[in-house]
């Protein structure tokens, strides 16, 4: 009598229930934190009498009713931040190419990164809205891109400089060349380090672009929001406009990492088994 053998999932298999039971054990936590922090906040703020820190409910009803003026400015600022991620990504991965392929632009690029990720922001707005006209988002673009600028190029640096000895000598004894080491070994290697960076850098981009706002342009932008509610003892809304702001940066963190378990499942599936 023949015997079926029905064969076990492999080391990377992942069952549905496992998954799920594993993501409410990881996020069980933080979600009760968060619960027990609004009831807190909910019960003990309206008997302190402090204005500038309105209940949640109060929050949540502004963004109900306020959705004719918030979701306008919170596209803007959207518009801004992503389009500073981009600038700052692409401009923060080619020096990081450039500075590991060549010793001289190390030597040279480095020390200019770490010096535009030294000078303060605040100082730099009012200078970048001159440049670019006050009117113009790519004034706003250019603070998010400053501060995406330095993770980015300093991760990609250490992810294609930071290559294990032996896997080098491995291509090497196959005679590969510069190009396929680069491929083959150095960018894989780089892709964990530039996805990390880059989830940092989906808020620094959003504080970058309402920063900017602060100092003029568009009145229909959460930077601009947030000073006029405050102006006008409208905390409610100034909270609200922060909740949105918060929100739009989890998401697109969220996205980022969505993608990453797409480009690199592999190193994905490892760190999720070693936590």
């Amino acid at each position: 009598m023949t015997t079926l053998r029905v064969p076990s999932p492999g080391p990377w298999t992942i069952r549905p229930r496992t998954a799920v039971a594993s993501a409410i054990r990881r996020y069980l936590p933080a979600v009760f934190v968060f619960v027990v922090l609004m009831v807190v906040w909910e019960a003990v703020v309206p008997r302190t009498g402090r204005r500038p820190l309105p209940p949640p409910t109060q929050i949540a009803n502004a963004l109900l009713t306020e959705g004719a003026t918030l979701y306008p400015a919170a596209w803007n600022t959207l518009y801004s931040a992503l389009g500073g991620l981009l600038i700052g990504t692409i401009a923060g991965v080619a020096v990081a190419f450039m500075a590991s392929r060549w010793v001289l632009a190390r030597d040279v690029l480095l020390p200019l990164a770490v010096g535009a990720s030294a000078v303060p922001l605040i100082a730099l707005a009012p200078i970048l809205n001159n440049w670019f006209g006050v009117l113009d988002p790519f004034s706003k673009m250019m603070m998010a891109a400053l501060l995406v600028f330095f993770p980015i190029t300093i991760n990609v640096v250490r992810g294609l400089v930071e290559v294990q000895p032996q896997a080098l000598e491995l291509m090497r004894s196959y005679a590969a060349s510069d190009t396929q080491l680069l491929r083959r070994v150095r960018i894989p290697n780089m892709l964990p380090y530039f996805f990390t960076a880059l989830k940092v850098s989906t808020t620094l981009a959003f504080i970058g672009a309402i920063v900017g706002e602060f100092f003029g342009g568009s009145t229909v932008v959460l930077g601009r929001l947030i000073l006029k509610s405050i102006s006008g003892g409208r905390f409610d809304m100034a909270w609200a406009v922060i909740v949105l702001g918060s929100m739009a940066a989890i998401v697109s963190y969220l996205v980022v990492a969505f993608v990453e378990r797409l480009v690199i499942p592999w190193y994905v599936s490892m760190r999720d088994g070693a936590g």
